[in-house]
């Protein structure tokens, strides 16, 4: 048979296809100044997450006076 499983890489590339495609109706029905102001404000959410990850990650000596006290 030649036929493919459920789940494989054509049928999510058609549900991406789906996505723009919503996406493109939704910039019509709603302006690009408000995509764009959206977009923007998503950028911003996800630099102040990786800037708060970085700041309160633990330095490599801290770890490693962890790994000794432990020994």
């Amino acid at each position: 048979m030649n036929c493919r499983r459920h789940g494989s890489k054509p049928t999510i590339a058609l549900w991406m296809l789906v996505a723009a495609a919503d996406l493109a109706i939704l910039v019509a029905a709603t302006g690009l100044v408000t995509m764009l102001l959206i977009v923007a404000g998503l950028v911003a959410l996800a630099g102040g997450v990786l800037a708060t990850r970085t700041l309160f990650r633990p330095s490599a000596e801290a770890a490693e006076a962890v790994a000794r006290r432990r020994a």
